[in-house]
């Protein structure tokens, strides 16, 4: 990635947000949370310890989500429930759903994670039928 900032928002254009710096690691986790967050067979996160997020427009509208008892977290906007970035300076982390990017960045992903939880159904889907658009 460039030192040219990344935009993104959510999905009804209410939240919009710019992000400055590098991203250390992009991960798809097939947790059974980062599941239920995505309602897919995994989550696809960029995380960075030195990128700061500037929220452009809407961050009134962003709503924040901690699962009891644990450190999973999840940001959203309060109209169209659209993932966005969750930043925790006090531990020095920003964790960016790949998703909610509007720009193009060159970092493929490090590595599908927490696979012992994939879905049984999430198996050899390379194999399975493409269709550029809907299906007919």
């Amino acid at each position: 990635m460039d030192n040219n900032p990344i935009t993104g928002q959510c999905l009804c254009g209410a939240v919009k947000f710019r992000i400055s710096g590098e991203f250390e690691s992009f991960f798809l986790c097939h947790c059974a949370r980062c599941r239920k967050d995505s309602g897919s067979a995994h989550s696809a996160n960029l995380f960075s310890s030195i990128a700061k997020i500037t929220w452009v427009s809407g961050e009134e509208k962003t709503k924040t989500f901690r699962l009891s008892g644990s450190r999973h977290m999840k940001c959203f906007c309060s109209d169209c429930g659209s993932a966005l970035p969750v930043s925790r300076p006090d531990i020095g982390l920003l964790m960016v759903p790949a998703g909610s990017l509007d720009s193009q960045f060159d970092m493929r992903p490090n590595a599908h994670i927490c696979c012992s939880s994939r879905a049984n159904w999430d198996n050899d889907l390379a194999s399975i039928t493409r269709v550029d658009g809907l299906p007919g």
